[in-house]
């Protein structure tokens, strides 16, 4: 059955096959719109968008073009649903795995991601939530280092990412300082390309 929740000033559509939005999100898009006006031009990439709400809200705070990245066509159709009720028409959806996500050549001032951070073995205490969408492998950080690695590639020399991360201990382990944090397991990281390149390369 098909649910709805409120997001800032859009109404995001979803269903029980797709992780319900959380609200303190809000804050991955609205840190994005801070960052915006400092930033070169050029669209915004969202990877492991789900139903879209965070990269929706975020182009619609600051205007620019969203490409969103989505492996389940589930999720990817309500995002493309939901980007269409939310007026946001300079946008793209790609339907596919992480490490087909970019294109050579591409470059994008701002990146979120939203990746699953939960290890395999806490995923049980959400039964309620595709697994997919939460399941971040043995150590809860598989996803947020493909995330990253596509950053490495694909994000401009003045550009940001932002990330979320199962609150400020996985952001440290990750050796991120810059952090907004809701609760001990909901935080967002800014990445610089600086640092990307120092994850990805230690």
């Amino acid at each position: 059955m098909q649910r709805s929740a409120e997001y800032g000033p859009l109404t995001i559509a979803y269903d029980e096959r797709v992780l319900a939005p959380r609200l303190w999100t809000l804050m991955q898009s609205e840190w994005a719109a801070e960052l915006s006006p400092q930033l070169p031009a050029g669209p915004i990439l969202e990877l492991c968008a789900g139903a879209g709400h965070i990269g929706l809200l975020a182009a619609r705070l600051t205007g620019r073009p969203l490409i969103q990245v989505e492996c389940d066509p589930i999720a990817a159709a309500f995002a493309t649903r939901n980007a269409h009720a939310a007026g946001v028409r300079d946008y793209e959806m790609r339907v596919t795995t992480l490490d087909a996500a970019v294109f050579p050549g591409e470059t994008f001032p701002l990146i979120v991601a939203d990746p699953p951070y939960l290890p395999t073995d806490d995923v049980g205490r959400f039964p309620d939530d595709p697994r997919l969408a939460i399941d971040g492998g043995s150590d809860g950080m598989r996803r947020e280092h493909e995330c990253i690695a596509i950053a490495a590639t694909v994000l401009a020399r003045n550009g940001v990412m932002l990330l979320q991360v199962r609150g400020a201990a996985q952001a440290k382990e990750l050796g991120l300082d810059d952090v907004r944090t809701y609760d001990d397991e909901r935080a967002v990281a800014l990445l610089t390309l600086k640092q990307i390149e120092g994850l990805v390369i230690g």
